[in-house]
């Protein structure tokens, strides 16, 4: 079942514009309630009082991640099927990043040759086991 914030944006943004932009973006609250307001000074049709859940789905969903060499091939190829908060609830050793990767491509992800060690790196760094 989708929650408030899911029906918000396929309503009030998905209405005028593919998803593809959104998956991509990985703002922070602030970030996302800039470009939502900015959405609705253009047109967008949405409650005042909806901005805040849209806002936090928003930010849950495709909320920011750590800079770094690494984070453009995530959003662009990762979020092609994952929500950004899938990979960072992820937390896995670089060997476990590595097969899951290698997994992954063999899923369809467009992952380069050139690109697999610097992603698998940038999550390596960024997105390690949590401790018990």
């Amino acid at each position: 079942q989708m929650s408030r914030g899911e029906i918000l944006m396929n309503n009030s943004c998905v209405s005028c514009h593919d998803v593809r932009p959104i998956q991509m973006q990985a703002m922070d609250k602030d970030g996302w309630t800039a470009l939502v307001e900015s959405m609705i000074e253009k047109g967008a049709k949405l409650e005042k009082n909806d901005v805040p859940v849209l806002v936090e789905y928003l930010t849950e969903e495709h909320g920011p991640l750590p800079n770094g060499a690494g984070k453009a091939i995530l959003l662009d190829v990762c979020t092609h099927c994952h929500d950004l908060h899938r990979v960072r609830d992820h937390g896995a050793t670089r060997e476990e990043w590595e097969d899951l990767l290698v997994h992954m491509i063999g899923e369809g992800a467009e992952l380069s040759d050139d690109d697999f060690p610097v992603l698998l790196n940038y999550l390596t760094r960024n997105f390690r086991p949590t401790q018990q």
